[in-house]
């Protein structure tokens, strides 16, 4: 393996940690209500292994978690059919929107099925989705840019 590989890979370990870290002292050690969702843990692998991606630009991290959460959040209150139709219609309407609006966040893909499966409230859209990513997103950028110099957002 090369130096550069295992130092990349130790680097986004680290600022994984830190950033996922603030967000559960967030959301376990203050009042403040939810910042973490599981599939922030996936966003950190794109934003500090692979910023340079188009799906870990901001405008992707940050509208492709709130379309899907939004995909989910309609067909958790205004489809009635079962879990397991309801389901995959909201991951496929998450999908679809990302790809249409151009803002695709892979990570983003599973909200449907936290949103559906957790039967979340509106509030989930304030907190988690936009407070919790725009505190990634403060993370991703003064790490990224600020101590490792990249050019993020590109």
């Amino acid at each position: 393996m090369k130096n550069s590989l295992i130092i990349k890979a130790l680097i986004a370990g680290l600022f994984s940690s830190i950033t996922i870290g603030a967000l559960t002292l967030l959301t376990y050690k203050t009042e403040f209500g939810i910042f973490l969702i599981a599939s922030f843990g996936s966003t950190m692998v794109l934003l500090y292994g692979y910023p340079e991606s188009p799906f870990a630009q901001p405008k992707n991290i940050f509208f492709g978690h709130l379309a899907t959460s939004l995909a989910g959040l309609f067909v958790l209150y205004f489809i009635p059919l079962p879990l397991y139709i309801n389901l995959p219609i909201a991951v496929g309407a998450g999908v679809a929107l990302m790809i249409v609006l151009n803002i695709t966040h892979p990570p983003a893909g599973g909200n449907p099925i936290i949103v559906i499966m957790g039967s979340v409230s509106l509030d989930y859209i304030i907190n988690p989705i936009i407070s919790g990513t725009i505190i990634v997103l403060i993370f991703g950028v003064v790490l990224n840019r600020l101590i490792l110099k990249k050019k993020y957002p590109l």
